[in-house]
């Protein structure tokens, strides 16, 4: 059976499971659509959790990053990771035994004030609405390779599909749709990468075939190869740490807080029936995270190195082995048709000549009669999703691959579609402005904001600011700096008052919005007017990505000096801070 064919069958089979029990599971009332009747068993939320979390970013995009950015892209690893210990220790239970439905709620209530949930609703639709941009690229780079069209027209094939579940099904549908696509996605992650490691290394753990010897008999170390087949082609070293520790450090420490301040995740504590449960949840959640993200660095750099010795045959240098472009491989044209994977014969040889900007490496180029490199395009995004193929595996395990890469982003992007869908629907109309609307308008009012939600989405991901992982950090930075601090103080600091909240959240948001729009463009559209986003010209050598952690210390500073100078909080909302910092260990929430 051919490869189309083949994953036609499986995507479809997926695809049918996802739909039968978004509806089989769709919401009838406002508690299924929000937080699924607070009925989950936290071992199951714990899967959901870990499908929403493992977005197109980890599953398509990060091993990609890493590919191409070796030690520097541990970042995510490390960030995302410790976000969600910080999350399960010091926000989920606090949040779950305040038992409501959203964040925007939360910070209204504990903050007096109507304004301050506006200002938390334009906060969380600002950083869910980046987040879903980044999960409309990682779908449109899978339907595009799965249709076998250009990147645009899978992005719109996919829109298509997260429309029909996610508007159907609400959070009670999505919830155990998650489950499905959680099962899915890590066997297309893993068992590929099992295959992959056993070629290389004769390791079948990929985790440790990361660290061992070559399958060739060499007795050379993986990453010794693949260092030294980069520096060869006058790339930088993969070992080698390129950026700035301090922005290393601020990276870090923003994908952990935004972790902690993103409302798409925080709203799944919501489902589980008692406190202790959220917590259960998350380190549930971890253990299922673990299984991708241990393997997510020996996907990563087993790609890269076979990348390399397919397009550039020969890493020392003679010419007469490098690839011919007439004799590419299938894997090679199936990219191309995408967009995402494009060649161009610069020196008009016929031959495909790939090699990186290492100064010393560009005179023994042009020694070989070499114009420049001519990948001009090798999009980090495809990777994950091309490795199989690279590596000649099996039809079934590459089309498992595309249904779990299509699965990891449609789970996310219905999660924060959700997330956009209730800010608009239960805290701004029936919280706010139309207060007397009953359960069944507030349900369709929820299902056409998410419609609008995904249209707007869309249209952005058809020109995104970066690869998948880069968009996502992006939102990070955005909750980190507007959401986190709000949340924190609401639950561990009595004095600081609403005027405070609102500044701190202001400042925060705006601060980082400034930041990526000088470096990015304006509305995401990259403009010569504006510095290149490159490491020599960001302010102190942070990167967009990274600003999140100091419009988090803004937000912060604002906050705490504003309050010292404003009205004292009321005595009710004091007790009502103390009252949530009350463990009540397994007994069931209370609502106020």
């Amino acid at each position: 059976m051919s490869l189309k064919a083949t994953t036609f069958i499986v995507i479809g089979l997926t695809f049918a499971i996802y739909i039968i029990i978004a509806i089989r599971a769709r919401a009838s009332t406002t508690s299924d659509f929000y937080v699924a009747g607070k009925g989950v068993h936290p071992i199951l939320n714990g899967m959901a959790t870990g499908a929403d979390w493992m977005s197109a970013a980890s599953f398509i995009s990060m091993a990609g990053l890493i590919a191409f950015q070796g030690y520097d892209a541990s970042v995510y690893l490390m960030g995302w990771t410790g976000g969600y210990v910080l999350l399960a220790m010091m926000l989920a239970p606090y949040l779950r035994k305040y038992g409501k439905f959203t964040v925007p709620e939360f910070i209204g209530d504990r903050f007096y004030s109507k304004q301050a949930r506006i200002v938390a609703v334009i906060c969380l639709i600002v950083a869910s609405l980046t987040y879903v941009i980044g999960q409309m690229k990682g779908i449109g780079v899978a339907f595009s390779r799965f249709l076998e069209v250009d990147f645009a027209t899978g992005l719109v094939a996919g829109m298509a599909i997260v429309f029909v579940y996610a508007v159907l099904g609400g959070m009670k549908g999505i919830t155990y749709t998650q489950i499905a696509q959680y099962c899915v996605l890590i066997f297309a992650y893993t068992i590929p990468a099992v295959f992959i490691s056993l070629q290389l290394t004769g390791n079948p753990i990929p985790q440790l075939g990361l660290g061992d010897t070559m399958a060739d008999g060499s007795g050379t170390y993986m990453l010794e190869r693949l260092d030294r087949v980069l520096v060869d082609l006058g790339f930088t070293a993969y070992t080698a740490q390129k950026g700035a520790t301090i922005n290393v450090f601020l990276l870090t420490l923003s994908l952990m807080i935004g972790t902690a301040g993103l409302p798409h995740v925080i709203i799944r504590f919501f489902t589980v029936p008692k406190v202790s449960d959220a917590r259960f949840s998350t380190g549930w959640a971890l253990v299922f995270i673990a299984i991708l993200y241990t393997t997510a660095p020996a996907v990563g750099a087993m790609a890269r190195l076979n990348l390399m010795r397919t397009v550039q045959s020969d890493p020392i240098g003679a010419v007469e082995s490098n690839l011919q472009y007439e004799a590419r491989p299938q894997w090679f044209k199936n990219w191309e048709k995408t967009g995402l994977l494009q060649f161009q014969d610069k020196n008009n040889d016929g031959r495909i000549q790939y090699y990186g900007d290492n100064p010393a490496f560009q005179a023994k180029a042009q020694s070989y009669g070499w114009a420049g490199n001519e990948m001009v395009k090798v999009d980090n995004d495809i990777m994950v999703l091309a490795n199989p193929e690279i590596a000649r595996l099996p039809n079934w395990v590459i089309a498992l691959v595309a249904a779990g890469g299509i699965a990891a982003a449609l789970s996310t992007a219905a999660g924060l579609l959700l997330a956009i869908s209730s800010a608009i629907s239960h805290d701004l109309l029936k919280g706010i402005f139309m207060p007397h609307i009953n359960e069944k308008q507030e349900l369709l009012s929820g299902r056409i904001a998410m419609a609008f939600a995904i249209l707007v989405a869309g249209y952005l991901g058809l020109n995104p600011p970066g690869f998948a992982a880069q968009v996502v950090a992006l939102a990070f930075g955005l909750a980190a700096s507007s959401i986190f601090p709000a949340l924190m103080m609401g639950i561990f600091s009595k004095r600081t008052n609403r005027a405070g909240a609102i500044a701190g959240m202001l400042t925060g948001l705006i601060s980082t919005l400034i930041y990526i729009f000088w470096y990015k463009g304006w509305f995401f559209i990259a403009s010569t007017a504006m510095a290149p986003d490159k490491a020599d010209s960001w302010f102190m050598g942070i990167s967009t990505e990274a600003f999140g952690a100091i419009g988090a210390a803004l937000n912060f500073l604002v906050a705490i000096v504003v309050s010292r100078f404003t009205s004292d909080v009321p005595e009710d909302i004091q007790k009502m801070v103390e009252e949530i910092r009350v463990p009540l260990g397994a007994g069931k929430a209370v609502a106020h």
